[in-house]
């Protein structure tokens, strides 16, 4: 089965780990590949420690966005912390970087040890055209039916999602990033 968490709204990542958490007390192994993320988040540590748990990731400490994506407030928020790109051309080395992640997760289905494998960000990856749709297919040739995927992030492109056999798609009503409160450790990293 294909699940894909997707929507503006906070907790995909979330509710991804949580799957993830809900796998392990089965006795399940999980695999878990986080794209364009490198940054040390919470959680990573504590889910390093889970036997049955494999967590690799893959991006650089900076977030990428599209040409006309942010406005100049926010650009100069994020400061030195963004690169922004021309749509449709991503910076070559993350290309390379999150295409030998997908390469990664690949090699892990391939071995068939894993009963829930989860690509978090990946949908923002294929949105970007960091990762291309023909990389996933051939994911998707790989990966052994009875292994749960769990596909995460904003803009999840269609194709995927007509693939889906569940969508769950988070949707922002309110923030509190609008009044200014940046990110906190525990809760957003």
């Amino acid at each position: 089965m294909i699940q894909v968490y997707t929507g503006n709204g906070k907790g995909k990542t979330t509710a991804a780990i949580g799957l993830a958490i809900r796998s392990l007390g089965a006795g399940h192994k999980v695999y878990l590949m986080q794209f364009m993320k490198s940054l040390a988040y919470s959680e990573q540590g504590l889910l390093r420690t889970l036997p049955h748990m494999t967590l690799e990731t893959t991006g650089k400490p900076f977030f990428i966005a599209e040409d006309g994506m942010m406005d100049e407030k926010t650009k100069e928020a994020f400061g030195d912390s963004v690169v922004i790109f021309p749509k449709g051309h991503p910076p070559a080395d993350y290309v390379a970087l999150l295409s030998e992640g997908l390469r990664r997760a690949i090699a892990a289905a391939a071995t068939r040890e894993y009963q829930l494998i989860i690509l978090d960000e990946i949908n923002v990856a294929l949105a970007f055209g960091v990762l291309q749709k023909e990389q996933m297919e051939h994911f998707f040739e790989i990966l052994p039916p009875e292994t749960e995927l769990v596909c995460t992030g904003r803009n999840a492109p269609q194709w995927l999602l007509d693939r889906a056999d569940l969508i769950t798609e988070m949707k922002e009503i309110r923030h509190y990033y609008e009044r200014g409160i940046p990110a906190r450790k525990g809760i957003e990293n």
